[in-house]
């Protein structure tokens, strides 16, 4: 009783060529996903920005550089604390303020107001803004960036959910 087994049995080239496929379409479809994510998602995209209260002008005293800060729109369950998301806010008079990222424009570190010397420093390597956020010294290639803004009814409101950059005009 001789049973043929060609018909059923799988050789070792073809269950290589399967196992190949196999692999390199999971790779595909891992390399894939975030690739047309990634040119899809401005057309699905939601809002980008959302203006955001960051506390009534009466918190904002004219003359005056004050650290606030706001939740993050675009919030996920594991955000946590960085879910909050600090500015520094200059009050320049009743209805024009300057609110810039607190993030130095050379690497990133977090720059301090002093009130004293109405400076911004950057711990890290140096720099030193003045008080309109324009680049004073050290290595930072230009000023602080800052935030679009709005009043809007006894609010100070900021274009939330995006930090600014270079590429972003005020």
């Amino acid at each position: 009783m001789a049973t043929n087994f060609s018909e059923h049995t799988m050789n070792r080239r073809t269950f290589l060529n399967r196992l190949a496929l196999l692999v390199n379409g999971i790779a595909a479809i891992l390399v894939g996903v975030p690739v047309i994510g990634f040119i899809f998602a401005p057309a699905v995209e939601k809002a980008k920005n959302k203006w955001i209260s960051i506390g009534t002008l009466d918190e904002f005293t004219v003359g005056q550089t004050k650290l606030a800060e706001y939740i993050n729109p675009f919030l996920v369950p594991w955000d946590g604390e960085t879910a909050k998301v600090p500015c520094w806010v200059r009050r320049i008079d009743e209805q024009k303020f300057q609110v810039f990222a607190i993030n130095c424009a050379h690497l990133g570190c977090t720059v301090k107001w002093f009130a004293e010397s109405e400076l911004f420093m950057c711990p890290c390597h140096g720099g030193v803004y003045y008080a309109d956020g324009s680049r004073a010294s050290g290595p930072p290639p230009r000023g602080l960036f800052e935030y679009k803004y709005r009043v809007e009814n006894g609010h100070l409101e900021v274009r939330g959910g995006r930090l600014p950059t270079i590429q972003e005009s005020v």
